[in-house]
């Protein structure tokens, strides 16, 4: 049994639900202590909750302390078993958070899996909707891994309610991650001004404000105005890249009493200094595609803005389970990043 403490690095969820998956696809039983010590709610709240079940629902693991607060978790994972799958949190934690925990696990077992999630699609300190398809998706396409997804409704803080529907295809073999974008190449941007309950004016604000700002600094963008049915009023703005070799998305959240132009401008400040970077990939990309990475056959290599806690963290955990060899050179405009996978998928 891998034992894997909790308050390593940032001590937050990542490592919770990236041991949850490289249990489940090396069959290793872990044992994790000290769940989130260091957090105003330690232990196992909702959404990490449902992780857990979600991912012993998957490959019908033995649990010791799945319960609300738990600040320790034994898992002890059986085969994989790929089929339909549905999984609510209860809260607006992210669907999407639980998503990523199965993702590998079943794309990686020998047939097709459809997973329904219930919850928040569109909140804090998680990757939304928007940005696992349009930037996460693509960047794991190019290395054999492959999903659906459609948003049948928007669940935004403080209520969740949004559902997402996805179907995981089988993956044979999962090759290496190289990017190969070049700095002098253009770049197409593009972006979605959404709103949920709210006047038109909220997004068509959004709308003007980015591309005021874009086109202000030579930045051409194409910009998609929506409306979602949701359980609870919200808004956003997300402007990604949608050129093959460069992945980065940002996003801004609106909220009780917060301007719609600041909203764009959380967004777009976010993209224009990965512009400047010239890296090819955001940091939240970096941390998620590392599993895969260290996964992979060959060898992975690729630039970032910024190397974050997260990133560190998935280099650990992998680390734990023996898995792959990370090299980071760190940097403050522009960091790489080497990983010789395991050549596990």
């Amino acid at each position: 049994m891998i034992i894997i403490n909790g308050s390593y690095g940032e001590g937050g969820g990542q490592i919770l639900r990236s041991s949850l998956a490289l249990s489940m696809i090396t069959g290793q039983a872990i044992e994790i202590r000290n769940i989130r010590c260091g957090r105003p709610k330690p232990g196992l709240r909702p959404q990490h909750l449902t992780c857990v079940k979600a991912a012993a629902s998957v490959c019908g693991a033995r649990l010791e302390g799945a319960e609300l607060s738990s600040p320790r978790l034994i898992f002890i994972p059986d085969k994989v078993k790929p089929g339909h799958y549905s999984f609510a949190i209860g809260t607006a934690g992210s669907v999407m958070l639980v998503f990523q925990t199965v993702l590998l696990p079943l794309a990686l077992s020998h047939s097709a899996s459809e997973v329904t999630l219930v919850g928040g699609t569109h909140v804090p300190w998680s990757p939304c909707f928007h940005y696992i398809d349009r930037v996460f998706r693509p960047a794991v396409s190019a290395m054999g891994l492959s999903f659906e997804m459609e948003l049948e409704k928007w669940g935004y803080y403080p209520k969740g309610g949004g559902i997402v529907r996805t179907r995981i295809l089988p993956s044979k073999e999962l090759s290496a991650f190289k990017p190969a974008f070049q700095r002098e190449e253009k770049v197409r941007i593009k972006a979605i001004s959404a709103t949920a309950r709210l006047p038109d004016h909220v997004r068509k604000r959004q709308s003007a404000q980015a591309k005021s700002v874009l086109e202000g600094r030579g930045v051409k963008v194409e910009i998609e105005e929506m409306e979602g049915s949701a359980t609870c009023p919200g808004s956003l703005l997300f402007c990604w890249i949608s050129d093959q070799e460069r992945y980065g998305g940002f996003i801004g959240l609106g909220a009780r009493g917060k301007p719609a132009e600041k909203v764009a401008d959380e967004a777009v400040s976010g993209l224009l200094a990965f512009l400047d970077s010239g890296a090819a990939c955001d940091k939240y990309l970096s941390d998620q595609i590392l599993l895969p990475a260290v996964l992979a056959g060959g060898e992975s290599h690729w630039s970032t803005n910024s190397i974050t806690s997260h990133l560190h963290t998935n280099v650990w955990v992998s680390e734990c389970f023996g898995l792959g060899k990370v090299e980071l050179e760190e940097d403050e405009k522009l960091s790489l990043i080497k990983c010789r996978g395991a050549g596990l998928a």
